[in-house]
């Protein structure tokens, strides 16, 4: 009992320190604000590594996530005679909540993977050493332009996430099943809000890329300097990535519907 115990007290104070370490490394990146005209390449140059490399998975996981949904809706409203409403039942599932969390995971486990991977090699090559060295900060030449990449990047995936299922659908809904393509997009047009629904939903994704990011560049830059401390620490970025989201996914729904 007592050893349990102890190795309770243990990891809780490990925890701790963790949390504690992580906020005070997002602090120290947050202090590192870009200097645009000499981060400006940097950033670009993430920009494209870490949103136009997963515009691939995005895209084709979207057609198909909408495809099914539609599949899945039209069983459903069949049932109860009401097929008519499909579009409004797409587009609300997609653009409060698939839209957002299903990107995420699919960026966390593209993208936040790479990050952490990428950062740890330079940790193991020891190469961020070598640039305190130099006096270039490591923080402001390789976290920071990362971090913002991704946090500026993930709301424009998650639009365009939410626009290739919602077209999936579309093809399945009139092209398949026959339903009439006027009643699908005014049904859709008439239930869908602007600023309740889709600024809501673009809000998510940058809360989304914000932890996504967090973690990522964390696991990366603490990541233990041989082979299997970047590979537990890409395992970790991704599990704590997609914890982090569907957790914040909830408090984030929950506000904004008034719950709380």
């Amino acid at each position: 009992m007592l050893d349990f115990v102890q190795m309770l007290g243990h990891n809780s104070l490990k925890f701790t320190r963790r949390l504690g370490g992580s906020f005070c490394f997002l602090c120290a990146s947050l202090l590192r604000w870009p200097r645009w005209r000499r981060s400006f390449p940097l950033l670009i140059e993430q920009i494209y590594f870490i949103g136009v490399y997963s515009l691939l998975i995005i895209i084709i996981s979207a057609a198909f996530i909408g495809m099914v949904l539609a599949l899945q809706g039209h069983n459903t409203l069949e049932k109860f005679s009401a097929s008519s409403q499909l579009g409004q039942l797409l587009a609300l599932s997609v653009i409060r909540e698939l839209g957002p969390v299903i990107c995420a995971l699919l960026f966390a486990g593209r993208a936040g993977s790479a990050i952490a991977a990428e950062i740890g090699l330079m940790q193991t090559t020891e190469q961020l050493a070598s640039m305190e060295m130099m006096g270039v900060d490591p923080l402001w030449r390789i976290i920071s332009p990362r971090f913002w990449a991704g946090f500026y990047v993930m709301p424009l995936l998650v639009l365009i996430f939410d626009m290739v299922a919602i077209l999936g659908g579309y093809l399945i809904s009139v092209d398949w099943l026959a339903l009439d393509a006027g009643t699908f997009w005014s049904n859709m047009q008439s239930s869908v809000d602007f600023y309740t629904d889709v600024v809501n939903s673009v809000l998510k994704g940058l809360a989304f890329g914000f932890v996504v990011t967090w973690v990522s560049v964390y696991q990366g830059y603490y990541a233990p300097p041989n082979a299997e401390g970047i590979s537990h620490a890409t395992t970790r970025a991704v599990v704590y990535s997609s914890v982090f989201v569907l957790g914040l996914d909830l408090i984030l729904t929950a506000v904004m519907l008034g719950g709380w």
